[in-house]
C-alpha cells in the first residue's frame, strides 16, 4: 500500500536560477504541482523532510499551504550531478479513487538451485493501480529454480488492486549458471602419461 506522507509547504513566487540558489541555501526545495489542464502551483519545501521521504518509492503526498492541501505523487525529481542534492521536485495530483501507471522495481528473493544465478532483466515494471495501492516493489520468488528458466512479466503476480501495464511477454528474470562457474566446475582433464623412454 503506498506511504501517505505529510509536508508542509509555502507558496513561491521567485524564480530563476538566482532564487533556486537563496531557497537552497535557506534549506528549501523549489517544486511544482502539475493538476491536468489547471495552472500549476508553485511551492518551497522543507529540505530534510523532503529528501527523506523521497527515499519511499510511489509514495502519496499531502501537501499543505497556506489553507489549501494537494494530495500528489511525485512525476520528477531533478538533482545536481555532483553534489547530488535535490534541485526541483515536479508533483501531479490525485484523487481518490484514480488509477495511475507508475514503475515499480523489480527485486529477487531465494536463491536457484546449484551454480545457478537470477539474472534481473528489467528493474522495473510499469503497473497500473489505485492511488490509494501504489506498490513500492515487487519481488520476484527464485527459490529453487534451474538453470534455463525464464520468468516473464505475465508469469508474475501483481501487488494487491494492480494491473500489469508493461508486454507480458518481456523477460524479467532469468536463471542461468554463469559461464565462469561453468568453468570452474568442469571435470579436469586426465592427465596425460609421458612417454616411456626407447630401450
Amino acid at each position: 500500500m503506498a506511504n501517505t506522507i505529510s509536508l508542509q509547504a509555502e507558496i513561491r513566487d521567485a524564480f530563476g536560477k538566482g532564487a533556486a540558489r537563496r531557497m537552497r541555501v535557506a534549506n528549501q526545495i523549489p517544486a511544482t504541482i502539475y493538476a491536468g489542464g489547471a495552472q500549476p502551483v508553485f511551492i518551497k519545501l522543507p529540505m530534510k523532510e523532503t529528501t527523506l521521504a523521497l527515499r519511499r518509492t510511489n509514495a502519496l503526498f499531502t501537501l499543505s499551504y497556506g489553507e489549501d492541501r494537494k494530495t500528489a505523487i511525485v512525476k520528477d525529481v531533478q538533482r545536481n550531478p555532483v553534489k547530488r542534492i535535490v534541485e526541483h521536485i515536479d508533483f501531479y495530483e490525485v484523487r481518490a479513487g484514480e488509477k495511475i501507471e507508475v514503475s515499480v522495481p523489480v527485486f529477487v528473493e531465494g536463491t536457484p538451485k546449484g551454480a545457478a544465478v537470477a539474472f534481473v532483466d528489467l528493474q522495473e515494471l510499469n503497473v497500473r493501480a489505485d492511488v490509494s495501492h501504489l506498490p513500492e516493489r515487487i519481488v520476484v520468488n527464485v527459490e529453487g529454480l534451474v538453470d534455463g528458466t525464464k520468468i516473464l512479466a505475465k508469469d508474475i503476480e501483481m501487488p494487491q488492486d494492480a494491473e500489469l501495464a508493461t508486454d507480458g511477454e518481456e523477460s524479467v528474470v532469468t536463471v542461468e549458471v554463469p559461464e565462469d562457474a561453468t568453468e570452474s566446475t568442469a571435470p579436469a582433464p586426465e592427465p596425460v602419461a609421458a612417454p616411456e623412454d626407447a630401450v
